[in-house]
């Protein structure tokens, strides 16, 4: 019970245990009745409340996903408390509960690519304290450890991993600076009996000349893809063209080549038959000149 002076308590237990005693066993008061009943339930109250502090204050519950540091005159014990309800000593125990659940920490780090390009790195650790190493890391760290340990280490290890690859790798390889960055993570916050559970880059950043670099660089590939595709397209147009041209040159090859003198003349009786037969009989009304002459030998082959 915070705030409960108990020298207060025992001054005024014992300031109405000497006013009863003066008066003597069983005197009464004003009023009647006697001082020893009212007595005796001022001993059990006082007993009550002594009980009831001391007991509240052994009682620890360690909650969920916590384990219990236990201090001994503020000495870590190397005791661990897991889960659910303890007892402690009082005014010799007292217990620091830490979370050993995952947790993520989110860190900013600048630093400088392969090819000197400035970088700004969003990285996010999800991590947890190794629950039996909680007295450890109280003892050595603290309660600041992401600011102490897990902050400047994911700096410098983004530094180091950064300084491997070019600014384009960094895009490109993205997924292998991220596993890179998890192994070295893990194997440096092992030290400090504290487990890297995963990494994730956020984000790269880079300075706004290489932004618009690599945007140009971009459209630059879209400009020559496209017309690459094109050349392709007229190549495969002039292709069917060629093939087109060569296929009527062949017809016509094959025309010429079953062309005969036979042929010829039988297309000409041919013609000469259709005319004939389209003739009315009437001759052709002529004014001067001489009269249209008919060989009758064109018409026999003879």
């Amino acid at each position: 019970m915070p705030g409960l002076d108990f020298s207060e308590i025992l001054r005024r237990y014992r300031e109405a245990l000497g006013q009863a005693q003066s008066q003597g066993p069983g005197k009464t008061v004003p009023g009647g009745g006697s001082m020893t009943p009212k007595l005796g339930w001022i001993k059990f109250a006082v007993l009550a409340v002594i009980l009831f502090v001391v007991v509240s204050g052994a009682l620890v519950i360690v909650g969920p996903g916590q384990r219990g540091v236990v201090l001994n005159f503020g000495a870590v014990s190397p005791v661990v408390w897991d889960e659910g309800l303890h007892f402690k000593i009082p005014f010799y125990q007292n217990v620091v509960k830490m979370d050993v659940r995952v947790q993520k920490e989110v860190t900013e780090a600048a630093a400088a690519s392969k090819d000197l390009q400035d970088t700004h790195s969003t990285i996010a650790v999800n991590f947890n304290i190794i629950p039996d190493k909680a007295g450890w890391v109280f003892q050595h760290i603290g309660l600041g450890y992401k600011e102490r340990v897990i902050d400047p280490v994911t700096q410098e290890i983004v530094k180091a991993v950064t300084a491997k690859y070019t600014a384009l790798e960094l895009i490109t390889m993205r997924e292998k600076v991220r596993t890179e960055l998890k192994d070295m993570l893990r194997a440096r916050l092992l030290d400090y009996n504290i487990a890297v559970v995963d990494v994730s880059i956020v984000n790269f950043k880079f300075s706004a000349q290489f932004t618009q670099a690599i945007e140009n660089k971009q459209t630059a590939e879209q400009m020559a893809l496209k017309a690459s595709r094109d050349l392709d397209r007229i190549k495969i147009e002039a292709q069917q063209k060629i093939a087109a041209a060569q296929a009527e040159a062949e017809s016509l090859r094959l025309q010429r080549q079953n062309v005969t003198a036979e042929l010829v003349e039988l297309r000409r009786i041919e013609a000469m038959q259709e005319a004939i037969r389209k003739w009315n009989g009437v001759l052709p009304q002529v004014t001067g000149g001489a009269m249209p002459f008919i060989d009758a030998k064109s018409y026999t082959g003879k």
